[in-house]
Parts: C-alpha cells; sequence; structure tokens
C-alpha cells in the first residue's frame, strides 16, 4: 500500500508550495486533491504518522489488516450518489465499492433483534412490521428525519461563503435547520412516540455521532440516520484504498503527501498564516494553510497563543468540548468468513434499550457492563479480502468510553505502559471477546489475535487530546457556533474536516468540500458534482487499477 513519502525519505523537498495541508485524514487529502485538480495547485501535505489517511488507514500483524475507522459508508453504492461523486473525482475513479447488501446494521436490545434494511420504503416497511401499532409514529419520524436532513444543505453551504455574504445572509441560511439542533434526539423522538423499545430501536447508531439520544442534537441524528437509507458500501480492497487512490492526484499536481512529518506549529507573520513549523525546526512555506488535524489541536497546540487570542479564538473549542473516547478490539481468525459464518452486517449490542443509564453507569465505572458492543465483519464486507489473506479473517470489536481511566497512563509510552495498564486492557479484552463469541459463534476457538486499542491509542497516533473519536462533540452548542467554519479570521488560514461539517467518512468529506469552496472562492462541490456529471455524460472511461496485494 502506498502511504506516502516519509519525511526522512525526502532530503530534497522544496520549501515552497502553494497550499500546505496539517493531517492527511479524508478532510485533509479531499482538499489537497480538489485544490489540486480544480486550480492546479502544488500542495504539500503534512502526516504526523507513518502512513497518510487519518482514520480512513489499515494497519498490518503477520497474516491480517484491519481497518481504524471505516467500517461502512452511505451513498456511495450508487454512481450518481453525491458521495459517491466526490469520491470518484478525488480518486479519478479509482475506487471501486463493494454493496453491503439488503441489511448494513442489525440493533440487538438485550434478546430482541432488529434489521435496518436498504431502501426507504423496505425500511419503513421493516419497522411497521417490528411495531405494528407504532405505525403513525414511524411515518412521522421518517418524515421528521428527512425534512431535517435536506435543511442541513443551507446551513453548510454558508460555512464556505464568504464574510460580507455570509454576514446579509448567513441567519436566513442558518435559521431553519437551527430550529432542529437545538433539541435533543430524545426529545424530538418522545414527541412522536413514548414507545421506549422503538425509541432504543430508532437511536441504535447513535456511536456513529458518539452521544446518546438525551445529549445529542437531533440535527446529526437525522443526518447520520438519513446517510444510510439507500444502503451502505465498503472499499474494495479495504480502507486503505482511499488514500492510496487519492495520492496520486495530488502528486500529479505536483503536490507531495509527507509521513513523519510532525508540524510543531502555524507561522503567523503581520497576523498571517505564511506557513508551518516541524518539530526538528524544518519550515515550509505557503499562502494557503490548512489543517486537518481537529479545532481543538490546531486552536490550542499548532496555532500561537498570541495569534488565537488577537483572532478571538482562544478557548473556543474548549467550550465546546471533546466528543466520545473509544476502546476497539481488533481480531484476527483462522478461517475465511464462510468458515465462521460471518456477515457483512454491522452488529449494534446493546444491554437493552435504556442508552443513557447503561453509559452514564460506563463512564463512572469501567467494570461496569459494556453499554454498547459495536461488532463490524471487514474480512466479510471485502471481496478482495480472501485474496490477500487466503484462510483468515478479521472483526473489530468496539465500545464507547471514558479517558479519565486512561488519563494515569498518558504521559507513557506505546507498548511500555506498565501492569497493571495491561492488565485492565486483559480484562476489557475478555468482555469484548465475550460479546463476539455470544453473537457469532463461530469465532469460538479460532481466534489468534486480539489486540486492543484504548483512548491512549488514539490519543498517541492522531494527536487528540483526550481520545476523542469525533472530534467536536455533536451537541446543540456546536452547531451554534457562528466561528466554526473553513475560513479563519486569521488571513490564510482555514479549517478542514469533520469539525467543521458532521462525523464520519462523509462529514469530513464534505468538510473538505467546504473547505476548497471558501479557499477557492467559489462553489467547489458544485463545481466537482458537475465534472462527474459531465464525465458521466459523455461516457469517458475512468482508470480501474487492480486491488493492492
Amino acid at each position: 500500500m502506498r502511504s506516502g513519502t516519509s519525511y526522512k525519505q525526502h532530503p530534497g523537498l522544496a520549501d515552497h508550495w502553494d497550499a500546505i495541508v496539517i493531517g492527511s485524514g479524508i478532510g485533509g487529502l479531499s482538499v489537497a486533491a480538489t485544490m489540486a485538480k480544480l486550480a492546479g495547485k502544488r500542495v504539500l501535505v503534512l502526516e504526523r504518522h507513518y502512513t497518510a489517511g487519518g482514520f480512513t488507514h489499515t494497519f498490518r500483524r503477520p497474516g491480517y489488516e484491519w481497518d481504524v475507522g471505516v467500517h461502512y459508508i452511505g451513498d456511495v453504492s450508487h454512481p450518481r450518489g453525491s458521495a459517491r461523486r466526490i469520491f470518484d473525482f478525488i480518486t479519478d475513479g479509482e475506487l471501486d465499492w463493494a454493496d453491503m447488501g439488503d441489511v448494513y446494521d442489525r440493533i440487538i436490545l438485550g434478546e430482541n433483534s432488529y434489521d435496518y434494511v436498504k431502501g426507504l420504503e423496505n425500511f419503513r416497511a421493516q419497522l411497521h412490521e417490528y411495531f405494528p401499532s407504532e405505525k403513525d409514529a414511524i411515518n412521522q419520524y421518517l418524515e421528521k428525519v428527512l425534512s431535517t436532513a435536506k435543511k442541513a444543505q443551507l446551513f453548510f453551504a454558508e460555512k464556505a461563503m464568504p464574510p460580507f455574504v455570509s454576514r446579509l445572509f448567513g441567519g436566513m441560511m442558518r435559521r431553519p435547520m437551527l430550529k432542529e439542533a437545538t433539541r435533543t434526539t430524545r426529545e424530538v423522538i418522545e414527541e412522536i412516540t413514548q414507545n421506549q423499545e422503538l425509541i432504543g430501536v430508532l437511536t441504535g447508531q447513535f456511536g456513529d455521532y458518539g452521544l446518546v439520544p438525551a445529549e445529542s442534537t437531533f440535527f446529526i441524528h437525522a443526518m447520520v440516520t438519513s446517510h444510510y437509507f439507500r444502503g451502505a458500501a465498503y472499499p474494495a480492497g479495504g480502507s486503505g484504498r482511499i488514500a492510496e487512490a487519492i495520492l496520486p492526484v495530488i502528486e500529479r499536481a505536483g503536490g507531495e503527501v509527507i509521513t513523519n512529518a510532525e508540524v510543531d506549529q502555524i507561522i503567523i507573520e503581520n497576523r498571517q498564516a505564511v506557513g508551518v513549523r516541524l518539530l526538528n525546526g524544518r519550515e515550509f512555506r505557503a499562502p494557503t494553510v490548512v489543517s486537518d488535524a481537529g479545532v481543538l489541536n490546531t486552536l490550542s497546540r499548532l496555532l500561537p497563543e498570541s495569534a488565537a487570542k488577537a483572532a478571538g479564538l482562544a478557548n473556543k473549542a474548549d467550550e465546546i468540548g471533546a466528543s466520545v473516547a473509544h476502546l476497539s478490539l481488533y481480531v484476527g481468525l483462522k478461517g475465511t468468513t464462510e468458515e465462521l459464518g460471518l456477515e457483512k452486517t454491522n452488529l449494534w449490542v446493546y444491554p437493552d434499550h435504556r442508552h443513557e443509564e447503561n453509559f452514564k453507569r460506563f463512564q463512572e465505572d469501567i467494570n461496569a457492563p459494556l453499554p454498547v458492543v459495536y461488532l463490524s465483519f471487514p474480512s466479510a464486507k471485502d471481496p478482495d479480502f480472501n485474496r490477500r489473506y487466503p484462510g483468515r479473517s478479521t472483526v473489530e470489536a468496539l465500545t464507547l468510553g471514558p479517558y479519565a481511566p486512561f488519563k494515569a497512563w498518558e504521559n507513557t509510552s506505546w507498548k511500555k505502559r506498565g501492569a497493571e495498564y495491561e492488565e485492565l486492557k486483559a480484562s476489557l479484552s475478555e468482555r469484548l471477546l465475550d460479546t463476539l463469541h455470544r453473537h457469532a459463534p463461530g469465532t469460538r476457538g479460532k481466534v489468534e489475535i486480539a489486540e486492543l486499542s484504548t483512548p491512549l491509542s488514539t490519543r498517541n497516533f492522531a494527536a487528540h487530546p483526550q481520545g476523542e473519536i469525533y472530534g467536536l462533540q455533536h451537541t446543540a452548542q456546536r452547531f451554534e457556533q457562528r466561528w466554526l467554519k473553513p475560513r479563519t479570521p486569521i488571513k490564510g488560514l482555514y479549517l478542514t474536516g469533520a469539525d467543521v461539517c458532521s462525523a464520519g467518512v462523509v462529514g469530513a468529506l464534505m468538510g473538505g468540500m467546504l473547505c476548497s469552496s471558501a479557499v477557492l472562492q467559489g462553489n467547489a462541490l458544485g463545481r466537482v458534482l458537475k465534472h462527474q456529471a459531465q464525465l458521466s455524460s459523455t461516457n469517458i472511461p475512468t482508470r480501474r487499477t487492480p486491488a493492492r496485494a
């Protein structure tokens, strides 16, 4: 897999660029590729990790490979889906998708199981079958989700507008969505139904945005839920194919993606961003600096304190707060998907429908029952996996959790945190494995590798201060912030990624499109979609490369 060029292996790197992007998550790579294709910009992407891709990258152990953040993506199965067209644009059509089939998610509440099925009307009919006395409530709920998600278009478009246009029309564009964003998911749904089992099912994907129904804004719930109505897909060849397919697009315009290159500070001169300084002191200069390091990181660590204060940005992100942390057990199994009876469908395993109570108990005591276990089967989703790793299968078992129990070890080194830390990991691993074996019994006795990632892993590899998985938390307060947009008060400095849009891979991708629009001073998303429509209408074949070996 291509992961970018290591900084140590690139001594002749130029000092001056058209733009510099900090971080190679999908928010950063999409901006770099869009600037390269729409404006011919030479973009330098700097990544602190040893591989490019952010939460879309994969890692390997002998005989196995796992994704770290891409479990399924909506709106890409059909060539005309907006997300699909954007991905096709930034990869020059080099990325293929494997549809996950009719059932993409299964919500398990105690002993009861409920399928999320592909297609809005199929989804509606399935819910009607599960809850025949709640048909009217289900219809009202779906209408509310769709109408709320539709309001997002103007809300996010306003974020990319020039300041003077935003001042004139911004309030009008934001107002319809804010009516929904200022209310919690539970508040909205409980106005429609009081059936708590149904509410538990309808909010069964809350792990996709990291906040329980009583705390999340209904806006993010509607965005995520509607995103999958047309089904879900997985990158053929593994999630590492995403970055692998984007890198050549950046390089063809003269850009570079450099790994093992940690930015220490954004250089500000005369209240303008003019470049970056690496930890080793090396400086790179560009009139445009884009941060995909997350808003919390950017404002508190990368931006000089004096510059943040002068721009009125000091402590802004802290007031919103970080999202939840997570634990992820990476399981390697002897046997093929078919032999082990594994499915493509993701499983959301809950003790019962009381999401808030279960989550609060675990937040206060990490030895309490797990509030949710999300089981993902990447080897079943990826049609190329068996070719690359014959006779093997992989599973990821995740739960959402607090950072506090791991804080005592935050100043220790990876793999050198001591016996007590390893004992805690072993205990959590066993509990996650137990859930896996109960819901995928074919995995018993087949485990060859079980490696746990804690919030400290996220802190170590992604530089997220509190191990947060989704950046800023998705509360009403977050979406009320007028300053949270790609263009900052500091000339030449822009923000990209999920924090300027919403959670998930496509949220970060759309954040990249918003940032590209702000940098290029035009509707980048509109140009991308138009370009792909023209390409499709002329039947120009896109390049295809085989999945990586």
